[in-house]
C-alpha cells in the first residue's frame, strides 16, 4: 500500500469509526438494543469488531474510492461507496432476517441505510484525503 492509500485509509476509518460511535452509541443505540435484545450479547467481542474496522475501509479503497476517482472524481467515489455500503449491510441484514428467528425487519432496513450512508461519507473522505495527497 502506498503512502497515499494508507492516508486515503486512516481518514476513511476516522470518519466510518466517528460517525459510526455517534450513530451506534448514541443516536440508535436504544432502538438496535430494543430490536435485538435477546439477540445482542452483554460482553460484545472487541476484536471481532476491531477486525471489521480495520478491514471495511480497504474494501471501501478498493472497491469504491479509487475506482470512483479513476471514473469522474470525488462523487463518484461517494456514490460508490454508498452502494458498497448498501451491499454489504444489505448481505448482513437480508441473511439475518433469512435465518434468524425474530430478526428485525424494521431495523434491518434502518440498518442498510444507514450503512449506505456511513460507507457513502467515509468513501467521500476517504476520496477527498487520496485526491488531495495525490496532487502533492
Amino acid at each position: 500500500m502506498s503512502a497515499k492509500h494508507l492516508v486515503a485509509w486512516v481518514v476513511t476509518l476516522a470518519v466510518l469509526l466517528a460517525l459510526d460511535m455517534v450513530w451506534l452509541g448514541v443516536v440508535a443505540k436504544d432502538m438496535y438494543q430494543q430490536g435485538m435484545s435477546g439477540l445482542m450479547s452483554p460482553n460484545p467481542r472487541l476484536g471481532f469488531a476491531a477486525v471489521f474496522y480495520l478491514a471495511y475501509p480497504i474494501g471501501l479503497l478498493v472497491f469504491a474510492i479509487v475506482p470512483g476517482l479513476r471514473a469522474g472524481g470525488t462523487m463518484q467515489a461517494t456514490l460508490m461507496g454508498g452502494l458498497f455500503g448498501l451491499f454489504c449491510y444489505g448481505t448482513y441484514d437480508l441473511t439475518n432476517l433469512a435465518v434468524v428467528r425474530d430478526w428485525p425487519v424494521a431495523l434491518s432496513f434502518i440498518d442498510m441505510a444507514w450503512g449506505t450512508l456511513v460507507s457513502g461519507a467515509a468513501a467521500a473522505a476517504g476520496a477527498a484525503a487520496l485526491h488531495r495527497f495525490a496532487r502533492h
